[in-house]
Formats: structure tokens, sequence, C-alpha cells
């Protein structure tokens, strides 16, 4: 009887403590879902990247359609001029020849013959010239185009696995909390309800003290500052809504500083700046590959717009924003 008990009391112990391992921590399941959370942001600005990627291939290929339209219509006047010619010289029983150099793909190795000569002697060396050159042009448009094509229907692919992605890591995010039981799940919507609101808080104090000067960099400040509170959306750039580096582009928009909606391309611009001697205005970066972008506002604390989940916010200066560690600071 007493083994039994004791079998049965081992067996009660052990189904509790298999549960205890299986059940996740609210905390456990908190600092998950963050970790998510900032995956998606980075996932999100790669997708800028690859935004401004096909933007600028997009403009270069129109702009390539717009010669290869131009050059075909200089290719269609030099043929005309050519047919003339072919008409002349079929008159003068030349037809062989002409109608050679009409239907040649390679006009160049046309005219070097011995048996045209004779018609570049008659002075159509010129339009010959033209020909072979204007062709060669429209072909070298037609492979450039080709390639950019290419290059357009690459980068959207890569945008679109970015954004999977990001959907992908919030998805789990939002399994994690649904993990938990009501009661567990109502406290961390709780708690972190109770967190952030002590965040925006102390951000509008922290706003609200900062005078600032006609600089660059604290007009930007300034901006980047009357939007805590506003919530992060991934390629959001205002009027209420941002992601890291789109929060960035628009505040020194407002100081006359133009810059791409990605923050390892805002990393390029102004002039590098160390750790240690960051002024009001500066742009913080973060990651490797670079995939947060702040703004240092003085004190020791920057204004961000941080990731899904959260709002633009006043947090502490530092080297490590999460698991990303600070790669530079710029000032323009």
């Amino acid at each position: 009887m007493k083994r039994a008990l004791t079998s049965l009391l081992v067996a009660v112990l052990m189904s509790q403590s298999i549960a205890a391992q299986a059940a996740p921590s609210v905390a456990s399941v908190q600092r998950d879902i963050d970790q998510l959370r900032t995956l998606a942001a980075e996932k999100y600005e790669a997708a800028n990247e690859a935004t401004i990627r096909i933007k600028s291939l997009q403009k270069e290929t129109a702009a390539l359609q717009q010669r290869g339209v131009i050059i075909q219509e200089e290719l269609s006047i030099v043929s005309k001029v050519l047919v003339k010619i072919a008409i002349s010289e079929y008159q003068g029983s030349r037809f062989d020849e002409t109608f050679g150099l009409l239907f040649s793909s390679d006009p160049t190795q046309y005219i070097s013959d011995a048996s045209v000569l004779n018609v570049v002697n008659r002075g159509y060396s010129k339009q010959l010239r033209e020909f072979a050159a204007t062709k060669q042009r429209v072909q070298s448009t037609q492979l450039v185009l080709a390639d950019r094509t290419a290059l357009i229907l690459a980068e959207k692919k890569r945008l679109d696995r970015q954004v999977a992605e990001a959907k992908a890591a919030l998805l789990k995010a939002e399994k994690l909390l649904e993990s938990l039981s009501k009661l567990d799940r109502e406290r961390l919507l709780r708690e972190e309800a109770a967190r952030e609101n002590k965040i925006l808080s102390d951000s509008k104090r922290y706003a609200d003290s900062y005078e600032g000067d006609n600089t660059r960099g604290s007009i930007a400040l300034k901006f980047a500052l009357q939007q805590i509170g506003d919530i992060y959306v991934w390629a959001a750039a205002g009027p209420t809504r941002w992601d890291c580096s789109g929060l960035t582009m628009r505040a020194y928009q407002v100081a006359g500083v133009s810059l791409p909606h990605h923050s390892g391309s805002q990393v390029k611009y102004g002039k590098p700046v160390a750790y240690s001697n960051v002024k009001p205005g500066d742009l913080l970066f973060y990651g490797k590959p670079i995939s947060h972008v702040s703004i240092y506002m003085g004190s020791g604390k920057m204004v961000q717009a941080p990731r899904a989940g959260k709002k633009v916010e006043v947090v502490n200066l530092t080297k490590m924003f999460g698991k990303k560690p600070f790669v530079g600071a710029r000032r323009l």
C-alpha cells in the first residue's frame, strides 16, 4: 500500500514538473515576443532597401526605354536614307550589293568588303557609319533593358521574401501570446501596457524639456520629438505612423536634408561621429547589417520608432540596442 502511494506521489510530482517545464513563463514569452517583433523590424528595413532599389531600377529602365525610342527613330531615319541609296544602286545595276547591305546583320563588316568600296567612294560612307553605329546603340540599349528588367524581378522577389519573413515573425509572436493561459495572457498585456505607458510619459517629459536651436540637427530632432506616441508601422513616414528610417527621413526633410527611406542607406550621408562625441540631432545606427536608426537628443537619450507593438519614444542611449550593436553615428 505504501509503495503504491509512493509511486502515485512520484508520478504526480513528475507530471507537475513536466507541466511546469512545458508551460512557458510570462517573462519568457514577453522576451520571445519582443525578439520576434525586433526581428520583424529588421526584415522590414531590408524590405525598405529592396523598395529603394526597385524604384531606382524602374527610373533607370524608364530612361532607357525613352532613349531606346529615340534611337529607334534615328535608326528609322538612317534606314530610309539607305533605302534611297538602294534604289539608286538598283537603278545602276548594283542590286545584289545594295540588298546585301540592307539585310546584313553586321553593316560594319559589310562596308569593309571590297565589293562595296565603290559605294563608299561615291560618298555614302557617312550614311553607312551612322546606320552601323545607330543599330549598335539599339542592340546595346535592348541588352541593358533586359538586364534591368531581370534585376527588378530579383528585387521584387527579395522584397516579397523580407515582408513574408517579417509577417511570419509577427504571427509567431501572436501564437506565443495565445499559448499562455487567459490569466497569464491578461497579465502580460497589462504589464506591457504599464511599461509602455511609463515610457510614453517619460518620453513626453524629455521632449518638453528640449529647447534646441536653429541648426539642422536641432530642427530634425524637434520634429521627431513632436511625434512621441505615434505608432510604429512598417514603411510609414508620417504623418502619424512611422518606422525607424521613415521618422529620421521625414525629420531631416523638414531640416532641408533629403534622405532615403532605409537606415543602411542613410548611414552613407553626412560625416562620421565617434560614439563619445555625439551631439543632439546626430543619427545613430545599429545592427550588422544596419537595420535600425535613431536620433540622439542629448543627456544620454535618443528618440526612435523601434518596432511593431511600440510607439515613437525616448530611451537611454546605448551601445547595444537589444542584440544590435552600435555601428556608427552621422552628423548631417
